[in-house]
């Protein structure tokens, strides 16, 4: 026994990287393999968007499905055709750039009074914060619709972003930026004259510029797709956004998968170009809004 041990030490000994170049080839085919199952959907929707809808499903299951053999425009041309896209477009892109741009303003100051300033109550807000983060919106759904119909906001943008504004989730990651910044930062402007707004608008919020950009990206991809909301407040097609769209559109006789899937690819494109602008400052912003206690 005491051979064999002493022979495994002396092998690992001489060959050091041969355990580690198995691992790295292992962890590389896990890898490849995770990137295959999420890129394949994503493909398979590109291609079918751009073949005639008659060889969709008889190709489905196939390799054939991710390898057009005729390209056409065709199905594009029907959605637009067929249902008022630019429309819905224009509505996800108005409700959602409102819940971005005005929760990186109401969740931003809400995260730095948390982090930096001292008030009575402000652990029990922290508290409540971090409870909002557990809680489901289905739970909250009725209550929310009870009160945008009391209001008179039904069939309205502002009952699809007034609601979603404040999020407990973006005052979080804001809240533990801001716990990163050196307070030294903040005392030489303090020193210098600058007051509260002063300090926060010129020093702080210069250096949040990754906080923002992931907040913003996580923001953006939480409310593009949301559907539930939109089918319970809207019923008319002038505030209605893409997600509705198109589930209304599939059940549009006749039923056409390239027109399904031209769609698809339309409604995913603002998502994809957002984050390719902004990967840099989101990879950037995740890594500096670590969870901190």
């Amino acid at each position: 026994m005491d051979t064999r041990v002493r022979s495994v030490h002396r092998v690992q000994r001489d060959h050091p990287a041969t355990g580690v170049r198995w691992s790295s080839i292992a962890m590389y085919a896990a890898l490849s393999l995770a990137v295959l199952i999420w890129v394949a959907p994503v493909v398979f929707m590109l291609v079918a968007s751009l073949k005639p809808d008659n060889m969709i499903l008889p190709e489905a299951g196939t390799l054939r499905a991710f390898v057009p053999a005729s390209v056409s425009l065709d199905n594009y041309g029907d959605v637009f055709r067929r249902v008022a896209f630019g429309r819905l477009m224009l509505n996800s892109l108005v409700i959602t750039g409102g819940i971005v741009v005005g929760g990186l303003v109401v969740n931003s100051l809400a995260g730095y009074a948390l982090a930096r300033l001292r008030w009575a109550g402000r652990r029990m807000a922290l508290a409540f914060v971090v409870v909002l983060l557990v809680i489901p919106f289905e739970a909250i759904a009725v209550p929310l619709f009870y009160g945008v119909t009391i209001l008179g906001w039904r069939d309205t943008y502002l009952a699809q972003i007034i609601p979603f504004i404040p999020n407990a989730l973006s005052i979080y990651l804001f809240y533990t930026f801001f716990l990163t910044l050196p307070r030294e930062l903040e005392d030489a402007a303090c020193i210098d004259g600058a007051g509260p707004w002063r300090t926060l608008v010129e020093i702080v919020l210069p250096n949040a510029k990754p906080a923002f950009a992931a907040v913003a990206i996580v923001s953006f991809l939480l409310h593009w797709g949301i559907y539930l909301w939109p089918l319970m407040v809207t019923s008319s097609v002038t505030v209605r956004p893409l997600s509705l769209g198109i589930a209304t559109f599939r059940t549009l006789p006749p039923l056409q998968w390239g027109d399904v899937m031209a769609f698809a690819v339309m409604m995913v494109t603002p998502v994809v170009l957002v984050f390719a602008v902004f990967q840099r400052w989101f990879v950037r912003g995740v890594a500096a809004t670590g969870v901190r206690a």
